[in-house]
């Protein structure tokens, strides 16, 4: 196949005149413009130019490949075109990526508010605990938390969103056999994979011992709801749930830093851009209550 470059290169000199002339358009070193020239004639088996006193002269086989090559590029421009407007476009597909808390408990009616704005942009809400990869373009956007700012990817682009507290949680209506101080301690409410934080060993709670077990964050809501002990929950989520309360004499924990990610030239896309705007506003929006103050 003809390499569409090496094309560039000849057209240039065509219009040009000159090797020199041409390497200055194309920005390149003269060397690069005749090395370009010679691979497209060894492709094609002609010669292109003859080099004469006033300059390089198309020959007719030139002539005949530079209507050919003038159809080329237009082509491509029309293509380019087309691509760059349909991603400046404000429709195609945005898949965003975020916990699945994040997105049931606190941003939900955001994502709806955006939809009903921009009809045209078809959204894929991927609330799952697996990170999905934006480097290999499984998402557009992530929404993550993140404890440490140095585990970020130096290849994504970051927009920094408030900080993210959780507190320890229990169901109103434990709060009365708490506070007086009940012989039977309150059980303690672990998704299974994280199991019991270290620092409730340390004393700051009353607990039995004996955990109640769950796979999922929303099985450990519904357990806290339904009396069956404490445990921690992000503050977005137990702080609006009037059928909670945080554990007297307990303190916040920080979770980390909420993030807005993107990679490459992703981000520059239209649809894109408006989301991560319109997300980072609405996170702003949010950051009382995402720091258990609101």
């Amino acid at each position: 196949m003809i390499d569409w470059d090496d094309v560039r290169y000849f057209l240039a000199v065509a219009r040009a005149g000159s090797v020199r002339a041409a390497a200055l358009v194309l920005g390149v070193n003269h060397s690069t413009v005749l090395r370009r020239i010679g691979q497209l004639e060894e492709r094609l088996g002609a010669r292109m130019f003859e080099k004469l006193p006033s300059g390089y002269h198309i020959t007719a086989a030139g002539e005949e490949v530079r209507e050919l090559a003038e159809q080329m590029e237009a082509s491509s421009h029309q293509l380019e075109t087309r691509v760059l407007g349909r991603d400046q476009s404000v429709r195609g597909l945005l898949r965003v990526t975020l916990a699945p808390t994040l997105a049931t408990h606190l941003l939900m009616p955001d994502f709806a508010d955006f939809a009903r704005s921009h009809p045209d942009i078809e959204m894929d809400i991927m609330s799952s605990g697996d990170l999905a990869n934006l480097t290999n373009r499984e998402a557009d956007v992530a929404i993550r938390v993140v404890y440490d700012r140095k585990t970020l990817p130096p290849n994504l682009h970051g927009l920094k969103g408030p900080d993210v507290f959780g507190a320890i949680y229990m169901s109103r209506d434990l709060l009365p056999a708490w506070n007086a101080g009940g012989p039977d301690p309150v059980r303690w409410i672990v998704i299974s994979a994280h199991g019991i934080p270290e620092w409730v060993r340390h004393g700051e709670t009353r607990n039995s011992g004996v955990p109640f077990r769950v796979t999922d964050a929303e099985a450990q809501i519904v357990a806290v709801q339904q009396g069956l002990g404490m445990t921690t929950l992000p503050c977005f989520v137990g702080d609006a749930d009037p059928t909670l309360v945080r554990v007297p004499g307990t303190d916040l924990h920080m979770y980390g830093t909420l993030w807005l990610l993107t990679q490459g030239e992703t981000r520059k896309t239209k649809r894109v851009r408006l989301f991560t705007e319109f997300a980072a506003r609405k996170l702003a929006e949010h950051a009382s209550l995402l720091a258990g103050s609101g």
